[in-house]
């Protein structure tokens, strides 16, 4: 499913774990693995001798994700790029160039994603990239092997387009796929209001999950099991991740126009600086 997978790096601990999941898909996928650092043009300090060591640092960065790779006997390149423009343009640039089809980036963690996303190489990877971006942080537990995907729905364009991509998954790696629908009604004082929508929400999320199941049972028969959940959806996918046990969540974006409302605040940000397990985002 994946031939090409490309990690930046920048020598974080972020980006370290993001390494460790890079290098596990890759495996799993006999996938080629690009490396690569953007140098800033501000990184240009001289060391002592006339080195740059902010060069060096980055290279270094690079050389550790090498020798991770090779340690699990995975074909690495590695790069070290003189930024001419923003540093996810060039990302997306080598994406382009060298026919990537994942991109595997590391955040900041559980607090400090909020701050990564608005404005920052992450968000903006994320709201342009034209192949899937997992994305992990520094408590992101990495499973060797992705054997069970998790794919939330609500039956729009993009979360279909996060399933179908789920089921490639899932089929590739001959694992089980878990589809959830999410009722949240939210305060409604009146008990009768709150009947009414939970009702009429209800049939909505069983047209969704028939939708996706129909979806990713088209062709061969694939192991899936679906849900329908309530209460606010981010805490409620969390949850069932952690109960059942998943690898890996898949969810849909609203594209480029989108992404920043969809991000900032919503449901993906929230369950990517939540949940324990690699997040990979689609469009």
């Amino acid at each position: 499913m994946f031939q090409r997978i490309l990690l930046p790096t920048d020598g974080s601990e972020a980006s370290s774990n993001a390494a460790e999941a890079a290098v596990s898909l890759a495996d799993q996928f006999d996938a080629e693995l690009h490396v690569i650092h953007v140098l800033e043009p501000d990184q240009t300090a001289t060391g002592t001798g006339g080195d740059n060591t902010t060069a060096r640092d980055g290279e270094e960065a690079v050389q550790a994700a090498i020798e991770l790779a090779a340690s699990s006997d995975v074909e690495a390149t590695k790069v070290v790029i003189e930024k001419t423009k923003s540093i996810h343009q060039e990302i997306l640039t080598y994406t382009d160039e060298h026919s990537i089809d994942c991109i595997v980036l590391g955040t900041q963690g559980r607090s400090g994603l909020s701050r990564i996303l608005l404005g920052s190489v992450a968000e903006q990877t994320l709201r342009e990239s034209p192949v899937p971006v997992m994305t992990v942080h520094e408590e992101t537990v990495i499973d060797p092997d992705i054997s069970s995907i998790l794919v939330p729905t609500d039956g729009s364009e993009c979360a279909q387009t996060a399933v179908d991509q789920a089921g490639k998954l899932a089929r590739s790696v001959d694992g089980t796929l878990h589809v959830i629908y999410v009722v949240e009604t939210g305060q409604v004082i009146n008990g009768d209001r709150v009947r009414r929508l939970r009702e009429a929400l209800e049939e909505i999320g069983e047209k969704a999950l028939d939708l996706a199941l129909e979806q990713v049972q088209s062709s061969t028969y694939l192991p899936t099991e679906t849900s329908m959940l309530n209460g606010p959806p981010y805490l409620e996918i969390a949850r069932y991740a952690a109960e059942h046990d998943v690898d890996c969540i898949v969810m849909g974006t609203h594209g480029q126009k989108g992404i920043r409302r969809f991000v900032l605040g919503s449901t993906t940000e929230r369950v990517i600086r939540r949940v324990d397990v690699p997040v990979i985002s689609v469009k």
